[in-house]
């Protein structure tokens, strides 16, 4: 019998079934072990030895038994995933399991019969380089998040982090919000014209404002705006030159780790943790009904957009006999891959089986699986189709008087769809001077004006980062591993770093102060030319740098910014306080957002003079001593109570939510209110309309439970 061991079981159910008897595959669940969890874990005098450690008791467990099959086994091979993460388990695992200096490291780039056998059929020594760049990234990341976290969370507020990764990112969104409120609008008006060929029936179309006397121009102002209209009111119209052309739009290049996460955000609404997981599951293998535990995509963590000749060419075959020759090149597509730091280890992102279509697993597969799954699939289809071919024409309409003034006019029709069969990324001109139909028309000859329109405008700010455009931007920056994008978002939104208001992210006033901190004191850790240049050393160890020469040139450097953080003259910094929408009723300020060791609440700025503050919750009811509204609350010892928002005025409070006073009447809800400093209990029915004095009606119930209820002073409830 042989061993295999992966790392997740879902993953080891996918390749014993397709091995079989002879094999048993095993799951590590992962690293098997780490850098502690409470203490730094490096040893920085013994050039930044790291110390590793199995913490977790379940590990151990599974350790005793791995050993045991070892030793029954005829052979074990280590298949983690094929980048440097799995290099350093599988290096891991063969340190705790005596299997070092044996070949016995397999990769395979996707989970099939054909190449999960074809690797056990060469299997190779564990590489080194890629544990080191592991190892090396491993150290870095926890030197800079061991030893930052805690300066911002003595300076600042308690359960910070900061990181060499995540602090980058989130200057990036910080500095963008910076932009966006510096930026002052500018004015500007468009002009559009609505014409027709003279003496026909030819559909109208649009032509935008370009140029005046063939210099550019954009009126900034109503009155520069009246000028041009009435010029053109007395002008006459036509063609000056015509440009016709054949254009040809290239497919975009099969997904890899970055341009799936942007893709699935922006067209299928998924955040880029949730993308990961699901991709992940795709490419370990999916439970299909009738065929057990299946993968359906290659390698998820690629920085590549190549494709093997093999796929290539059986794509090829399977566009010609599902779409026709005419969708195959004369020659297959290849891309070269952008952005810094590119891995080429592996190929792209891609269906295992192109057999296996969308349609056929629609009904077998979990929805969001299915639209992730759909979306790799077509994309990759499409790279490896022909062009989508258009008839395009570009015209400039000049408008004469005193004053010649020049307009855009562009038209594009498809006349071969190609790729856009299967992925339509079709854009549409920004300026609007597209038109969907246009008229043949030819140069010099006169045009008709129906109608002329013009719209005042403002210039816009760069908009704030989405999921996709962050990646986007951290990716061509040099910012992390594509790898690690969905890990640092989930971080700065965990830390409320961020929030999310219409889909993109939104420093909070905690961010902005933690990226203030880091400025001042950290100056390397936020730039981002120094985060990717350090991204470079970190990848020339894959290509045998010693790593621990790159923690060196940056650790001293960085040990002595901590020591000037942690200078003790330094004063905790003034937490900035979130403004909310809230006015307090008692002296009209707008309420700000504290937070306490309980939760999050609204206060009145004016504390000492104001003391009034306000759940964040919704009420649960209300209170049936004053009638204020009644809110969930815990107690020091964190035990959940109801109380009155009125505090301390009124002591009302309640170990169960305060049960509604029934009107004797109609039985609608009854509240409490003051009129004339008596209390009342007044019907919320507006038809029914009874108050009844409070002084009528009595408290009756269980003082030590809490729970309260209110009858009538005869005793008969309702």
């Amino acid at each position: 019998m042989k061993l295999v061991i992966v790392e997740s079981p879902s993953k080891a159910k996918t390749i014993q079934k397709y091995l079989g008897t002879g094999y048993r595959v095993m799951a590590s669940g992962g690293h098997i072990c780490d850098l502690p969890a409470k203490t730094l874990g490096i040893d920085i005098e013994n050039r930044f030895k790291p110390e590793y450690v199995v913490a977790d008791s379940k590990k151990k467990e599974l350790l005793k038994r791995m050993r045991e099959e070892v030793r029954s086994a005829d052979f074990t091979f280590l298949a983690t995933d094929p980048d440097r993460e799995g290099e350093a388990i599988s290096w891991h695992l063969a340190n705790y399991l005596g299997l070092l200096g044996r070949q016995n490291r397999i990769e395979f780039n996707e989970i099939t019969s054909k190449a999960v056998n074809r690797a056990i059929e060469s299997p190779r020594e564990i590489n080194m380089n890629l544990v080191n760049a592991q190892q090396a990234r491993r150290v870095l990341d926890r030197l800079v998040g061991y030893k930052v976290s805690p300066i911002l969370s003595r300076k600042i507020k308690s359960g910070l982090s900061g990181g060499r990764v995540q602090s980058a990112a989130l200057k990036m969104i910080v500095d963008r919000e910076r932009e966006i409120r510096a930026f002052v609008p500018k004015e500007y008006w468009t002009i559009t014209a609505f014409l027709l060929k003279q003496g026909s029936t030819s559909p109208v179309f649009k032509a935008l404002l370009q140029d005046l006397n063939g210099k550019k121009i954009k009126p900034g102002s109503k009155e520069e705006t009246d000028v041009v209209l009435e010029r053109l009111e007395r002008s006459e119209w036509s063609v000056d030159n015509v440009k016709k052309s054949i254009t040809h739009t290239r497919p975009a290049p099969p997904f890899t780790t970055s341009t799936l996460q942007q893709d699935g955000s922006q067209k299928l609404g998924m955040s880029a943790p949730q993308i990961m997981q699901i991709a992940q599951q795709l490419y370990e293998g999916v439970d299909i009904p009738g065929e057990g535990q299946t993968a359906l995509v290659t390698y998820i963590r690629t920085d590549s957009v190549r494709i093997s000749q093999e796929m290539q060419a059986l794509t090829r075959n399977y566009i010609a006999e599902h779409f026709g020759s005419d969708y195959v090149p004369e020659k297959p597509n290849y891309y070269t891959s952008k952005g810094q730091n590119v891995q080429d280890a592996h190929e792209a992102i891609r269906p295992v089986n192109l057999l296996r279509t969308p349609e056929s697993l629609k009904d077998k597969l979990q929805k969001n699986h299915y639209r992730l799954y759909k979306l790799i699939y077509d994309r990759y289809l499409a790279s490896q189709m022909s062009d989508a071919v258009y008839n395009t024409m570009n015209v400039r309409v000049k408008a004469v008087s005193d004053v010649e003034y020049g307009f855009k006019v562009t038209g594009r029709a498809l006349v071969f769809k190609g790729f856009t069969a299967v992925y339509d990324v079709e854009k549409k001109e920004e300026d609007g001077s597209e038109n969907a139909t246009l008229p043949d028309l030819k140069e010099g000859e006169p045009l008709r004006k129906k109608d002329i329109r013009c719209e005042q405008k403002f210039t816009k700010p760069q908009p704030r980062y989405s999921e996709a455009t962050l990646i986007k931007a951290m990716e061509e920056n040099g910012i992390g591993r594509p790898s690690t994008y969905a890990t640092v978002i989930s971080v700065l939104t965990k830390r409320e770093y961020v929030v999310k208001e219409q889909k993109l992210f939104k420093p909070t006033a905690l961010g902005e102060q933690v990226t203030e901190f880091m400025e001042e004191w950290f100056k390397n850790i936020v730039d981002i030319h120094f985060t990717a240049d350090m991204e470079q050393k970190l990848d020339a160890i894959e290509h045998g740098v010693e790593w621990q020469r790159t923690i060196e040139e940056f650790y001293p450097g960085f040990e002595q910014e901590l020591k000037s953080a942690n200078y003790a003259g330094i004063k905790k910094l003034p937490r900035q306080e979130e403004v909310s929408d809230v006015v307090c009723e008692k002296c009209g300020a707008r309420m700000v957002i504290k937070e306490s060791k309980y939760g999050k609440f609204l206060a009145c700025p004016n504390y000492p003079k104001c003391k009034n503050i306000k759940s964040l919750d919704e009420p649960v009811g209300f209170c049936p001593l004053c009638g204020a509204p009644v809110y969930k609350r815990r107690s020091k010892a964190g035990k959940v109570f109801y109380g009155c928002s009125n505090y301390p005025e009124c002591k009302f409070m309640s170990w169960d939510v305060p049960e509604k006073v029934g009107c004797p009447t109609c039985g609608s809800e009854m509240r409490v209110q003051k009129t004339g400093g008596e209390r009342y209990f007044v019907c919320t029915n507006d038809n029914c309309g009874v108050s009844v004095p409070y002084k009528d009606m009595v408290l009756a119930g269980n003082k030590k439970s809490g729970t309260e209820r209110v009858v009538p002073a005869d005793g008969s409830e309702k």
